[in-house]
């Protein structure tokens, strides 16, 4: 494969992970903790909402629930960052992307 194959390849590579990054961004991640705190966050790592139940106001869960968005939140980007290396994985064959 001559110089320029090789630089046609990498730019096609680098668009398809782009694109696959793109969506990534776009989509929602949704989680529930103790059926008291649900979060969606994007890919884009951009928290979209936080939602909780009634119980979830009373004095003594204060703790609790910030204990469970904390943990939610952790969970959610652990998922996004998955999944970003999945697509790295596959479009470029190794994790990382490309490494330009």
């Amino acid at each position: 494969m001559n110089m320029q194959q090789m630089m046609i390849q990498a730019q096609k590579m680098q668009r398809e992970l782009q694109k696959a990054q793109d969506a990534l961004a776009e989509k929602e991640f949704k989680i529930t903790k103790a059926g008291l705190v649900t979060i969606t966050v994007l890919g884009s790592k951009e928290v979209k909402s936080i939602e909780i139940e009634e119980d979830g106001y009373e004095k003594d869960n204060k703790e609790m629930v910030e204990e469970l968005i904390v943990s939610g939140l952790n969970e959610l980007f652990n998922q996004i960052d998955e999944e970003n290396e999945e697509i790295n994985k596959r479009i470029t064959g190794r994790s990382g992307g490309l490494g330009f």
